[in-house]
């Protein structure tokens, strides 16, 4: 979803973003990256976050819509989640969310033309889809496509320092992409040969002054991770903040 403003959490992210995680009964997550039926569920937030109504429209799915309170009531969104995927599933709550990488603990940043560029490259796909298959949180509008490219230097540990408003970040490397890009979002099916075409489009499109560190290893990547600093949090991010590297 969308908003006009956030905060930065206590974990260097988005606040209340991927805050709730799933996992099964043996402690492994239950995601995209795992488990293609998460695409067939469908979560619609209430205004200010209070609240989650989760369904499954699919065929083969015929469990009740349900509104959970979001995000304490992990109980009840437990009780749907076993349902959906006829497993004890456990839902986990931590304010300061379940990143994917404790280092770049930084919301990761896109910009809207980069993300249009894929749609060019794969008509089937138009930008809302684009967005929710690289699910990058912040995006930037107003420059070329692959402009968050310069957000990043030859080493990780000289980090490119940028700022959103007053919020100060460091741009640290290109974002190697999973599984999930691949498939439609809505029901998970697979775009045939989407990795290889996209990898060569990228490589064939890649700005020419843009680094190219050896620490990249391949062209399926998409986006800049990011670290945020404690000093950041609380810290106010609106539509419309200007961007300064």
């Amino acid at each position: 979803m969308s908003v006009q403003e956030t905060r930065i959490g206590p974990g260097g992210g988005l606040e209340f973003d991927r805050v709730w995680a799933l996992y099964s009964a043996d402690g492994k997550w239950v995601n995209g990256k795992s488990t293609a039926a998460i695409h067939q569920i469908r979560a619609t937030f209430a205004p200010a976050l209070r609240s989650v109504s989760l369904s499954a429209p699919g065929p083969g799915y015929d469990l009740p819509t349900r509104e959970i309170a979001f995000p304490s009531d992990t109980t009840a969104a437990a009780e749907w989640f076993s349902a959906f995927f006829k497993q004890e599933i456990l839902v986990r709550h931590a304010a300061e969310g379940f990143p994917d990488d404790q280092i770049r603990n930084g919301p990761m940043v896109i910009s809207t033309a980069t993300l249009m560029t894929v749609c060019e490259w794969f008509p089937e796909i138009d930008l809302e889809e684009s967005r929710r298959r690289f699910r990058t949180p912040l995006e930037i509008d107003g420059v070329p496509a692959f402009w968050e490219d310069r957000l990043f230097r030859e080493s990780e540990e000289d980090a490119m320092p940028f700022r959103i408003a007053e919020v100060h970040f460091e741009g640290t490397n290109p974002c190697p992409r999973c599984i999930v890009p691949v498939r439609d979002l809505r029901n998970g099916s697979d775009i045939i040969g989407f990795e290889k075409r996209f990898s060569t489009l990228r490589r064939a499109q890649w700005p020419d002054w843009a680094r190219t560190p050896e620490r990249i290893k391949h062209f399926y990547h998409l986006g800049i991770n990011t670290r945020v600093a404690p000093t950041e949090v609380g810290k106010i991010l609106r539509v419309g903040d200007a961007v300064s590297i």
